[in-house]
């Protein structure tokens, strides 16, 4: 549990650096532990697994899509 608090609070911050949104602790938290179960579950569906650095990326990559789509909601 502390492992996935801290990954998602480096994922959520380099998802925020790259979006250049200015996001606090506990939101870079949960839009990455958020972005890791997007990016995981998109690709799966085209078949790329990952594991170890790539799957580090790939949350990233689920992380920016989240912002993306929270900027178009709002």
């Amino acid at each position: 549990m502390l492992w996935s608090i801290i990954a998602g609070a480096i994922v959520g911050c380099i998802a925020g650096k790259i979006m250049d949104t200015r996001l606090g602790w506990i939101m870079n938290i949960l839009v990455g532990m958020l972005g890791s179960f997007v990016g995981s579950f998109l690709f799966g569906i085209i078949g790329f697994h990952t594991t170890g650095i790539a799957s580090f990326i790939v949350s990233v990559i689920g992380a920016c899509i989240c912002i993306a789509l929270a900027r178009k909601i709002r």
